[in-house]
């Protein structure tokens, strides 16, 4: 795989059909760049402080081994880089949903989304501002077709390194020393790029991945979930948790598992985002024991199986970085607490940091909270912890 090509892929169409490319396109190797264009200026997808923003639409390869279209952004700082190389951050975004207008590159100023697509800004045009590129993928099927594997670890770390592999392809100015960044859904994504990253991008250099309140324990969660006899806004995440459980184990049967007033409303997971899910008319109105059927099956079995396999107590090659908000009301403190001392006794203490914060900025929206306050919080920190990671850019 070379980092430059000797003919410049096609411009994407305007409009979505971006997102749809030809299965005639659907060629090459992973992280190949099927198209690109400029994102429109006024997009609220653009980060501010970036000299280009583009929507890059690439190759990557589903956990079964299909080849299939991610989409994602490619912001190039302002700066010139040092000895002709930037290095790259590769986010991985929150938690939005599985329906594809979520997707943070179709972002609108009133999309669904726009408030958890945005937030995370600040951040990532600090990072432009020390010289770094910023990629952004929007994993497998959230914008391209097909469903989206939530939390489907090895589907969202082939997102998170082929992006980088596509930036290179375009931008032969980037290095290929980088390192990943990502919060709650993201932050459990970080991780498993991490993880996979020697085999699956075995020429670039991971210097260290960050996790901001990574998702963690969710066969736990769903146990938890099912016990209570209240219907809950918070059954939303049931229903995306399902969505990376199919597309794992493909034998497991929906009906199986998921009870008649689960089945009823199971579509709305490609049609709505996180928020709406856990509307009265949608998944918000499930007891928990509405979500589940009890009985043993050889699908509950696979379900769980699945749901285990998302938590992110990996080996990792690299500097791990993990931070969180105590009060938190969206990842749970104590299950973080858990997750680094796993990580330590996986990869060793002194590859991981931990960092817990009492008190984090204030965020008026009662849907952010503390668990996006810990971004402006641990914004400078996290920033500078990569920094003596990369290679120097001033």
């Amino acid at each position: 795989m070379t980092t430059s090509a000797t003919v410049k892929p096609p411009r994407a169409p305007k409009g979505l059909e971006a997102y749809r490319p030809p299965a005639s396109m659907l060629k090459g190797t992973h992280g190949d760049v099927i198209w690109y264009r400029d994102l429109d200026s006024n997009s609220p997808a653009c980060l501010a402080n970036a000299r280009s923003n583009e929507l890059v639409v690439y190759l990557s390869e589903s956990v079964h081994g299909e080849p299939i279209a991610v989409s994602g952004i490619i912001a190039l700082p302002k700066k010139a880089p040092i000895d002709g190389a930037y290095p790259v951050i590769s986010w991985a975004h929150g938690t939005v949903g599985c329906a594809d207008h979520c997707a943070p590159s179709r972002d609108t100023v009133d999309g669904e989304a726009h408030r958890f697509n945005v937030f995370p800004h600040p951040l990532l045009n600090k990072f432009l501002d020390r010289g770094w590129a910023v990629v952004m993928t929007d994993y497998e099927g959230l914008g391209t077709e097909g469903p989206h594997p939530y939390l489907l670890g090895k589907s969202e770390a082939r997102g998170i390194l082929d992006i980088v592999r596509a930036a290179r392809q375009l931008h032969p100015e980037l290095s290929d020393q980088f390192a990943i960044v990502g919060h709650s859904q993201g932050g459990q994504a970080a991780l498993f790029g991490a993880h996979h990253a020697p085999e699956w991008t075995p020429e670039l250099t991971l210097r260290g991945v960050a996790a901001l309140a990574p998702a963690s324990a969710i066969g736990s969660l769903v146990e938890l979930a099912c016990a209570g006899d209240a219907a809950n806004e918070g059954h939303a995440f049931i229903a995306l948790f399902i969505t990376g459980a199919l597309a794992g184990d493909p034998s497991i049967k929906r009906e199986e598992v998921l009870t008649p007033e689960a089945l009823e409303v199971y579509h709305h997971v490609e049609e709505r985002g996180r928020i709406r899910l856990g509307y009265g008319d949608s998944w918000g109105r499930l007891t928990g024991k509405q979500l589940l059927r009890p009985e043993e099956s050889a699908s509950r079995t696979a379900l769980f199986e699945q749901f285990r396999a998302m938590h992110p107590n990996l080996s990792i090659q690299a500097p791990i970085r993990i931070s969180q908000a105590l009060a938190d009301q969206r990842v749970n403190a104590a299950l973080t607490f858990i997750l680094q001392g796993q990580l330590k006794n996986t990869n060793g203490d002194d590859r991981v940091t931990y960092r817990p914060y009492q008190e984090v900025a204030p965020v008026d929206d009662p849907e952010l909270g503390p668990h996006f306050g810990l971004i402006n919080t641990d914004s400078d920190a996290v920033t500078d912890w990569l920094a003596g990671l990369l290679p120097k850019v001033e």
